[in-house]
């Protein structure tokens, strides 16, 4: 096997050993574990005997260990670790081309293109993914959407061709050769080997995928959020978990996340994604959505180092050390009730949004489930919708049309290669739209880690914690420490503020 220079990412090695020999979930993700002897690449909470450290290499992602030529283990299935949420995150190149790469852009797209996006040179991108990665973009690629396949043939009954659809592969043969070379066994034979107490018969429906997260991770804190604002008929929230519908009109399906029920060897640290009438063709692109959605990437760990050097921030992160960024499905959904939740409490947005939903939405034929009965309504709908009688004022239903109009003709996107300021400065352009509900956006559209609404008076009391409050630029002069991590420093705040009355819709 052929080793790397460590990149950049990679943890020390003592910090890697420590890890590994205690199988600490809390860098699980974070690196991998390459056995010599073996060819195998392991989690750091393989539940295997540990090998000998003479016999150990380690590697900053999956896509690396399989670059050096080692393939994945099947007791530990390193396609259930987390992403390494440092390189899929922020403003830089790496983090805006993996975003890309996890929508499957490399799928059908050459690297020069994907290089001409994030504004680098092909070399350049390539030499940047080695250091950084330990692998070139394209092998990355390969190894996401292998490892997203092999997920589905061990956890899943759909048909091998299925799988190599929702893997991205344009044909059954590619797909088998390609499954062949990286793990020495078709796709066939791995379903063969199964593991035993997840029997293949049981799993046919619904479509029920396992995702990682690392621990921490504060799930009742996250329905919250969520159940404050789900959208009846929409969305439903309960003690358990979120259903949504999703789709088109033609094809309407829905999901429901929860915790995945215990487990051991920290499989036990994952959400349960149940899905209903998804295409196989969509599959990646909705577990990548889910994945941002609930924040499954994040790493707590380099968050609170970071937050906690502020007096303010630290008890915060003490007392809710899971606590993550929570996103939307959908961007123009979520554009929608930021417009109309401007000025006004979380309840009242609920209500006008909910109005607008039931007006406009899609009406299925038939519930999907109790209290899943619309599609949120697409831009060309609303564009030229008539928004009279909703309660919003006519300025609010003049922003929610002009913004559907700058959606259909490309003026504002939700496209992940957009760094912050770009995105600030193309949504505060649109009339009715501030850096308030721009950077709103950016933290519940895109989850973006950095996005920072300076203007929100919650956080410009909650801040100083004493009564008074800051100006939007004396909180920005306060956040720059926070850097690139003040979204999570927005949520810590606006959760320890929620005791207060909310007076606005990000409270």
């Amino acid at each position: 096997m052929s080793s790397l220079p460590a990149p950049a990412s990679l943890p020390p090695p003592r910090v890697c050993e420590r890890a590994r020999l205690s199988r600490d979930a809390r860098f699980d993700g974070l690196f991998f574990t390459a056995v010599r002897s073996t060819g195998i690449y392991c989690r750091p909470v393989c539940p295997a005997p540990a090998p000998k450290a003479a016999n150990v290499d380690y590697y900053p992602t999956a896509a690396a260990a399989e670059a050096a030529g080692f393939r994945p283990c099947l007791r530990c299935r390193p396609e259930l670790a987390p992403g390494e949420g440092a390189w899929r995150r922020g403003d830089e190149a790496v983090a805006r081309a993996l975003k890309l790469i996890d929508q499957g852009f490399l799928a059908d797209r050459p690297l020069s293109e994907l290089a001409v996006r994030v504004h680098l040179g092909e070399r350049q991108l390539r030499r940047l993914f080695v250091e950084r990665l330990g692998a070139a973009p394209v092998g990355v690629h390969g190894t996401r959407r292998l490892l997203f396949a092999k997920q589905l043939l061990t956890e899943t009954a759909l048909p091998v061709t299925e799988v190599a659809l929702a893997a991205g592969f344009s044909s059954l043969r590619r797909f088998n050769a390609a499954f062949l070379e990286a793990y020495r066994m078709a796709p066939r034979d791995l379903r063969k080997r199964a593991p035993a107490e997840v029997p293949i018969a049981d799993r046919a429906q619904p479509l029920v995928l396992r995702l990682g997260y690392r621990p921490p991770y504060d799930f009742a804190a996250m329905l919250d959020f969520l159940r404050g604002r789900a959208l009846p008929g929409v969305e439903v929230v309960d003690a358990a978990g979120y259903a949504r519908v999703i789709g088109t009109p033609q094809q309407p399906g829905w999901l429901r996340v929860g915790a995945w029920p215990g487990g051991r060897d920290g499989r036990a640290h994952a959400l349960r994604l149940e899905l209903h009438g998804a295409a196989p063709a969509d599959l990646g692109r909705i577990v990548a959505r889910v994945r941002r959605m609930f924040d499954l990437d994040a790493d707590p760990g380099a968050i609170a180092l970071a937050l906690s050097a502020d007096p303010r921030l630290r008890p915060l992160l003490r007392r809710r050390p899971g606590l993550r960024l929570p996103s939307g499905w959908d961007g123009f959904e979520i554009a929608t009730r930021a417009v109309i939740g401007q000025q006004v409490s979380v309840a009242a947005a609920r209500t006008l949004t909910a109005r607008l939903a039931q007006r406009h939405g899609h009406v299925l034929a038939s519930p999907l489930q109790p209290g899943l009965t619309h599609l949120f309504p697409a831009p060309d709908t609303l564009a030229g919708g008539d928004l009279d009688g909703l309660g919003l004022t006519r300025a609010r239903a003049a922003t929610v049309r002009g913004i559907a109009t700058a959606l259909l003709d490309g003026r504002v996107g939700f496209d992940a290669e957009q760094t912050l300021d770009a995105f600030v400065a193309a949504w505060s352009a649109l009339p009715g739209v501030g850096p308030w509900t721009a950077h709103y956006l950016a933290m519940r559209a895109l989850g973006h880690p950095d996005a920072f609404p300076a203007e929100d008076l919650v956080l410009q009391k909650a801040v100083p914690a004493d009564g008074s409050r800051l100006t939007a630029r004396q909180l920005r002069e306060r956040a720059e420490a926070w850097r690139p991590w003040r979204a999570y420093a927005v949520i810590h705040l606006w959760r320890d503020a929620m005791a207060a009355p909310a007076s606005a819709e990000t409270s």
